[in-house]
C-alpha cells in the first residue's frame, strides 16, 4: 500500500553503498571490556582490507577470516582500557589498524548489556611500514592466508561486484580507514596521533614512551579529539526547460563517448541547491532554476556523501559554454530517448568503466551502470518524470 509520501515522491532509492546491515552501536566503541570480548570472539569476522582494497572471492562476495586467522598480527588491542592504552602510547611502535564496524544482530556471537551479535571488524594490511618487523611479518602472513583461500584484492570503485549490504559494509571500512592513514599526525602541535575508540578517533597523547610531550593547543579540552569527516558532493540530472532533453557531461578523463551527470564539491557557507545552481553554470554555463534533492549515495573515495539532485534550465539559461571551469572535455543537451537507449544498455552492468563498443552499437553515447546515483538520477529524469516534484 503506497504512503502518502511514496505517492507523492516515488518510492525510495537504495543507493549503492548505502544500506549497511550491521548495527553501528557507536557508543560502544569506547566500552574496551565490550570490544576485547568482540575482538577475540571465535565467530568475530574480519575484513581485510590491502591497501583499502577488500579480499574478494571468487563468487564476488566479501572473504572474511576469523580471529585466529588474524590474531598473530593484532593480539588483544582492547585488553586496556582507553585511557591505560593513551598512557602506554610508543610512537617508535608499530600498531595494527582495526576499524570495529558494528554487529550483525541476526547471528550470535558476543553479548554485552542489551545489545548482542556477530561482531564485525576491518583490518588494515598495508599499516607496517617495514615489512620485515613482527608487524609487517604477520601481515604478510594474513596476505598469504587470503591467497590460500582463492580471494583477490580488488579495487571496487569502478568494478561493483560486492552486493548492495557487503558493499555498504566495506564502504564504512574503507571510509574509517582512509581517514586514519591521512592523519597520522596532529594538527596542532605535529606530533603523532593514535587511533582510538575502535578506529572512530584519533587523539593526540600527552606523553610518549612515558615521557611527558610539549604543550598542544588542542590538549585537554575536546579538541584534542578528531572525527572522520565526510565532505558532501553534489550529483546532478539536469532537464531542459521543456522537458525533453538531458545535460550531460563528459569528463577530459574519462573514455570518448562516457558521459555522466555534472557534480561536485559544496563549498563553505553554501546550500545544495545553490551548489548544484554554482557547480551547473561553472562546468557547462548552463544556469537552472527549480533544484529538488532526489537521493543520496555515501561515496568512500576517500569519504564523500553524493547528494543526488534534480536541477531544471531557466529558458533563457540553456545554452551551452565550456569558458569557466576547465573539467568537462565535452557537455550536451541529450533528448530522452537517446539517454532511455544508454540507460537500458548499462543497466546489467557492474563495471563503471566497460563501455565496449559491441554493448553500445544502437546508441551514440555510454553512461555509468545501474548501481551508480548518476544512472538512477538520469532514469528518475527520463523515465519516470521525477523532475517535476510536487512540492
Amino acid at each position: 500500500m503506497a504512503t502518502p509520501l511514496t505517492k507523492r515522491y516515488g518510492e525510495s532509492l537504495r543507493a549503492y553503498f548505502s544500506g549497511n546491515p550491521l548495527n553501528r552501536v557507536s557508543f560502544l566503541r569506547g566500552d574496551y571490556a565490550f570490544l576485547s570480548e568482540a575482538v577475540t570472539c571465535s565467530a568475530a569476522r574480519f575484513m581485510v582490507v590491502n591497501s583499502l582494497d577488500p579480499a574478494i572471492k571468487e563468487d564476488g562476495s566479501i572473504l572474511y577470516l576469523s580471529y585466529d586467522d588474524v590474531k598473530a598480527a593484532i593480539g588483544n588491542p582492547f585488553e586496556k582500557s582507553e585511557e591505560d592504552t593513551v598512557a602506554a602510547w610508543d610512537s617508535s611502535k608499530e600498531y595494527p589498524l582495526i576499524i570495529f564496524l558494528g554487529l550483525d544482530e541476526s547471528a550470535t556471537g558476543v553479548k554485552h548489556d542489551k545489545y548482542s551479535g556477530l561482531p564485525y571488524f576491518a583490518i588494515d594490511l598495508s599499516s607496517a611500514k617495514d615489512p620485515a618487523s613482527p608487524l609487517g611479518s604477520a601481515l604478510a602472513d594474513i596476505v598469504g592466508k587470503v591467497a590460500t583461500l582463492g580471494g583477490t584484492f580488488t579495487p571496487i570503485r569502478n568494478n561493483y561486484v560486492l552486493n548492495y549490504s557487503e558493499a555498504a559494509i566495506y564502504a564504512m571500512a574503507r571510509s574509517y580507514m582512509d581517514w586514519n592513514l591521512r592523519n597520522p599526525f596532529c594538527a596542532g602541535c605535529g606530533n603523532k596521533t593514535m587511533s582510538v575508540n575502535a578506529g572512530g578517533k584519533r587523539v593526540c597523547p600527552p606523553t610518549d614512551k612515558g615521557v611527558t610531550l610539549g604543550s598542544c593547543p588542542s590538549r585537554g579540552v575536546v579538541t584534542n579529539i578528531s572525527f572522520p569527516r565526510t565532505d558532501p558532493t553534489i550529483i546532478v540530472a539536469v532537464v531542459n526547460s521543456t522537458s525533453d532533453k538531458l545535460l550531460l557531461g563528459r569528463n577530459k578523463r574519462f573514455p570518448n563517448g562516457f558521459y555522466s551527470c555534472l557534480a561536485g564539491f559544496l563549498e563553505p557557507g553554501e546550500s545544495i541547491e545553490e551548489a548544484v545552481r554554482r557547480e551547473v553554470w561553472e562546468e557547462s554555463g548552463v544556469k537552472l532554476g527549480k533544484v529538488a534533492i532526489y537521493a543520496s549515495q555515501p561515496w568512500p573515495y576517500p569519504s564523500s556523501l553524493m547528494i543526488g539532485a534534480i536541477g531544471e534550465a531557466l529558458p533563457d539559461g540553456e545554452k551551452i559554454h565550456l569558458e569557466h571551469d576547465p573539467e568537462l572535455g565535452d557537455a550536451q543537451w541529450f533528448p530522452f530517448s537517446v539517454v532511455q537507449k544508454a540507460l537500458d544498455n548499462a543497466e546489467l552492468k557492474s563495471n563503471v568503466l566497460d563501455i565496449s563498443d559491441d554493448m553500445y552499437a544502437d546508441c551514440p553515447i555510454k553512461v555509468p551502470p545501474s548501481k551508480a546515483i548518476a544512472h538512477n538520477l538520469m532514469r528518475a529524469v527520463v523515465y519516470d518524470n521525477a523532475h517535476l516534484p510536487k512540492i
